[in-house]
This record gives C-alpha cells, structure tokens and sequence, in this order.
C-alpha cells in the first residue's frame, strides 16, 4: 500500500480503543481475527486510507500503552502518521472529581474529547472493535474532504448490526427525506426477533418492535474541529446532572442529537449497504474471523494486509 500521504492536507481518523471490553472479557481490541493475525481495526485503517485519511488517532488508556503501541507501530506506522492520546477517568473539567467507586469510562463523548489536543481539522471517529466496510469510509473522506461545516454519520441498517449471542445498544435515528439527521435516540437491550426484525424492551416490560431497517448509529461519524467547544459545553452540563453517578456515559449520538435538536448543527446521513460485523461477545468472534475470510476470498483484501 502506497502511504504517500500528506496528514495536513488529509481528514484525520480517530480510533476509539479505550473501552474495557466487560462483556467480551478482555481487550477485543487487540484480538486477532484475520487470516495474517490482523484485528478489526487492521481493516478499518487499511479502508481509511485507501480512501484517503491520512493520519490516525488511537484513544487509549495508560494500563495497556505500551502493548498496545508496540502493536500498531509495527504494523501501521509504515502506512500511516500515528498519535496516541488518553481517556482517563481524572481528565475532567476544573471543579469536578470521580466519585468514589467508578472504575468505568465516561463514554465515547468524552473519548473523543479526550482527543481535542490532537486534531485541528476534520476527523471521522470509530470503535476500534466495528468492521464498517471500505464504502462506509469513502462515504466519510468525501464529505470530510468537501469543506463542509456539517456533521456526517454513516447509517447501517438496524437489522445488519444485531448478534445471535446477546442484547445490544444502538443509536435509532430518524432522517428526513433529504438525508439530514432529526434525531438519534439510545435503544438498549435490541435482540433479534424471532420471525425477523427486532425487539428491545420498555421500562413498563412490553417490547418495542422494530422492522431491522431502521437507519442506526454505529459511531461511524464525520466531525470538523468545531464540535470540541460543544463537547466541553456538554461534558459540563453532563456532570453536573449525572456526574454523581457510579455508571453514567457521556455518548456521542447523545450530544449529535441534542446540538441538531437546538438547531445549532446540522448532520448528514450517509446510508451504506457495506458489510458491518463486530465483536460485542467473544462468541461473535469465530463468525467475524469467517466473514474475514470470505472477503479475502473474494478479493476485497489481501491475505496479509500490512506487506
């Protein structure tokens, strides 16, 4: 793969690898599933770059540092500018403190908070444990390299981001005929239902039922450098309500939905019928190394993709 890339004048991507992993049982994120020991985000990285990023920021945190980038040096820095930043749980605004007792990150907004240091211009975010599919990221570096002051999000159909070995969350978004975001809500608990579709369930124990085609968030998102000063604003109104908390998260499509709601920003959803698979459960891990291997087999990547 040729690198001759040039970060300044490239979209960034940022990866969001600091999770903890609790139902997986470990760090997916450095867990192999392609046929050369690549992990998910090998293939997120090699699609980004074809498509034109030029740099890539990896959210992480200080206890796996040095395994972790002793990994992706060896394998990306050839290929591509690489940075590193931290999402702990003490980097907060001046006045406030962890309560005692939370051990958990403060969300995929504070994640990518965590970042502002590193990024002074337009940048797609991503999960380190998600596989979006090469077109899901041309969709992406289009937009980002159009000048665009508007957020982008590439949407996956509902029913292409469901597993057989558990509940998931995904961000449910309502899209207006001509393609922008008018809400993005946080649905927990979807499962498959039997006879197609979905289900998750409500506080009262009925079910919401959903057709699978609902356009949902997987946190594949364009931003420009702007959206910091709204996540500062928020993080701050965040902990102030639920700061106290031993669990609470700080999400993204949270603070996308509340800034379209105030009219104060506009996002685009780009629709993508590209192949999305991912990791919520080490049980999902054998199917995920299979659907690898059947896009090797087809062509769309190298057998080993970092030669």
């Amino acid at each position: 793969m040729n690198a001759a890339l040039h970060p300044k004048q490239s979209p960034s991507l940022l990866i969001l690898a600091a999770g903890l992993g609790s139902r997986y049982g470990g760090l997916k994120q450095m867990d192999p599933v392609g046929p050369g020991g690549e992990t998910i985000m090998d293939y997120s990285i090699y699609d980004a770059v074809r498509a034109g990023f030029g740099r890539v920021v990896f959210v992480i945190r200080h206890d796996f540092a040095a395994a972790f980038k002793e990994m992706a040096d060896a394998r990306f820095a050839r290929h591509v500018a690489v940075e590193y930043v931290f999402q702990e749980l003490e980097n907060l605004p001046p006045g406030f403190s962890v309560p005692a007792g939370r051990t958990k990150p403060w969300g995929t907004g504070h994640a990518i908070l965590s970042a502002a240091p590193a990024l002074s211009g337009p940048f797609a975010t991503i999960n380190a444990d998600d596989f979006y599919g090469a077109e899901s990221f041309r969709l992406l570096a289009h937009h980002l390299n159009s000048g665009s002051p508007d957020y982008a999000m590439v949407g996956f159909a509902l029913k292409q981001t469901l597993t057989e070995f558990g509940s998931v969350a995904r961000g449910i978004c309502q899209v207006d005929r001509s393609g922008w975001l008018e809400s993005v809500t946080e649905v927990t608990g979807i499962q498959p239902r039997v006879g197609g579709g979905a289900q998750s369930p409500r506080p009262d124990g009925t079910m919401d039922v959903w057709t699978g085609t609902e356009p949902v968030s997987m946190n594949l998102w364009g931003f420009p450098p702007s959206i910091f000063e709204s996540l500062r604003q928020l993080f701050g109104e965040f902990l102030k309500q639920r700061g106290h908390e031993e669990k609470s998260e700080f999400y993204i499509p949270a603070v996308v939905n509340a800034l379209v709601a105030a009219g104060r920003v506009r996002c685009r959803v780009w629709p993508t019928t590209a192949s999305w698979f991912g990791v919520t459960y080490r049980e999902d891990r054998p199917q995920v190394a299979a659907r690898i291997r059947q896009l090797v087999a087809a062509g769309a990547y190298p057998e080993k993709l970092w030669t």
